[in-house]
């Protein structure tokens, strides 16, 4: 599934080159809690037709009221410059719309957004760049800078400044059962995802639509892969042969998350031969994560691909997940022997 702003914005430009009057609104401020980040995009076009999300959807249905009908003037959907509307100001409000106790969000509002800034930026998002719309508040003219680091919304008295793309990207070593199941997950969590497994037989069963899937050597693959910052590497066929060169690779990248499925006692086998086989230190292994995922008790392959999953999106979120969830922690602290039924799904020894 493609990243969500960047499905907004594709869906947006369609419209727009169609002829069809359409807006894009953005989360510009929030007070207290709310269901949406700033931010947060979503298009409306002029028959009622939405994409993206602001809110759980209440307010998605007033701005299809407030936008999409005729008023007595014969007048739809407002022109110009930018305008702003805040919801949830009054404790009705916010209970009317859907908003947590206390909760307020202002959105910008830009009326018919130009189709070749739109289309500019749908290539440029597409290329891998990261990129500012500027948005001008007085005229809505818009700017697109491409820029070398992501930066929180800004906005000011003259301008909106959003940060789009690139996609996060995540790299699977593997393409057995719990593959499929991560990349499945990962797919509708905005990642892009790349499946690399050199073997014949893996490859020919693969089955998850929308991943790319290669055969060259896992460590080929990630260096031409290019890990950055938002990128992540996960090792999941349990073979050093595939696993470890690849993880080593991924370990000089600025992969937000570098990972590998195993036991407790694998995963220390593990960077005991990076140390002895490959000069490692504690210190350069000490991004590698393993035994992978949170502690839920998962014996299947689904469950332990929510387990990882979890932990993948609590990190590229900034998350620090508390010590309980740890899988080495909760098992020792529950006495789990190191090979015990938890540790093994299909013959594969997992967490």
């Amino acid at each position: 599934m493609e990243n969500l702003d960047v499905m907004v914005l594709r869906t947006l430009l369609a419209w727009r080159t169609a002829g069809r009057r359409a807006l894009l609104a953005t989360v510009v401020r929030t007070w207290g809690s709310s269901p949406r980040p700033i931010g947060s995009i979503m298009a409306l076009r002029d028959d009622g037709v939405v994409v993206g999300s602001v809110s759980g959807g209440c307010i998605e249905d007033d701005l299809i009221y407030r936008y999409t009908r005729v008023d007595s003037a014969g007048e739809g959907m407002p022109s110009g410059a930018p305008g702003f509307v805040k919801y949830g100001i009054s404790a009705d409000e916010a209970h009317r719309f859907g908003l947590p106790c206390g909760g307020t969000l202002e959105l910008l509002l830009e009326y018919d957004p130009d189709p070749a800034s739109l289309e500019a930026l749908v290539r440029m998002l597409s290329a891998g760049q990261l990129v500012q719309r500027q948005v001008q508040l007085a005229t809505g003219a818009v700017q697109l800078l491409p820029t070398p680091a992501p930066a929180e919304l800004s906005l000011t008295a003259e301008h909106l400044l959003n940060t789009f793309g690139p996609e996060y990207r995540m790299l699977l070593i593997g393409a057995g059962q719990l593959t499929e199941y991560l990349a499945t997950m990962a797919l509708f969590s905005g990642f892009a995802v790349t499946v690399c497994d050199p073997r014949d037989e893996y490859r020919s069963a693969w089955s998850v639509p929308g991943v790319t899937v290669v055969s060259d050597m896992p460590d080929d693959v990630v260096s031409a892969f290019k890990p950055d910052g938002r990128s992540c590497v996960v090792a999941l066929t349990h073979d050093p042969k595939l696993d470890d060169l690849a993880l080593l690779e991924a370990l000089e990248t600025e992969a937000f998350y570098v990972g590998a499925i195993g036991s407790r006692r694998n995963n220390e086998a593990r960077k005991q031969r990076m140390v002895e086989h490959f000069d490692k230190t504690d210190a350069q292994l000490a991004r590698l994560r393993g035994p992978i995922g949170i502690y839920i008790g998962s014996k299947t392959p689904p469950e332990i691909a929510v387990s990882v999953m979890a932990e993948i999106l609590a990190v590229k979120n900034g998350v620090q997940l508390p010590r309980d969830v740890d899988v080495s922690h909760a098992k020792n602290e529950r006495a789990v022997p190191a090979n015990d039924a938890g540790d093994v799904v299909c013959g594969v020894r997992l967490n």
